[in-house]
């Protein structure tokens, strides 16, 4: 199994805890003050990553155009942030974290006029089935 594999199915695992962790988080407490704790969390523990394993190093050969991309990344991260702990706060984890995912099928539309990456039947069939399974799990 590649590597990268591994990493996505580690990333599935905990992506997967951190919604219904968060829920319980969020019962007496703002869901925008509830993410800004998080956050913090995250913030420091990413530079400890990033301190730890020497990736400080390569600071220097950021561009402007490396920093302006990752600005808007972190701009758009903090909107569907912000949303989706609105939209646990009051709703059910389980929906909320399937509309969530549903971004995949989003994803896979920009990737393709974006970076030009290969739009096969395979991924049109699979994001067809994932935009089905979230109008299920919505509206039935």
């Amino acid at each position: 199994m590649p590597v990268w594999i591994l990493y996505a199915l580690i990333s599935c695992l905990f992506a997967g805890l951190t919604s219904v962790i968060a829920k319980f988080g969020l019962k007496n407490v703002p869901s925008d003050l509830a993410l800004a704790i998080r956050t913090t969390v995250v913030f420091g523990l990413v530079w400890i990553n990033a301190i730890a394993f020497r990736h400080t190093l390569h600071l220097s050969s950021f561009t402007k155009k490396d920093l302006i991309f990752l600005s808007i990344s972190g701009l758009t991260t903090t909107l569907s942030w912000i949303f989706y702990y609105r939209a646990i706060k009051i709703g059910d984890v389980s929906v909320v974290a399937s509309i969530d995912k549903a971004s995949l099928v989003i994803t896979i539309f920009l990737a393709f006029f974006f970076l030009n990456e290969p739009l096969s039947p395979k991924l049109l069939i699979g994001a067809g089935l994932i935009t089905a399974g979230t109008l299920v799990l919505v509206f039935a």
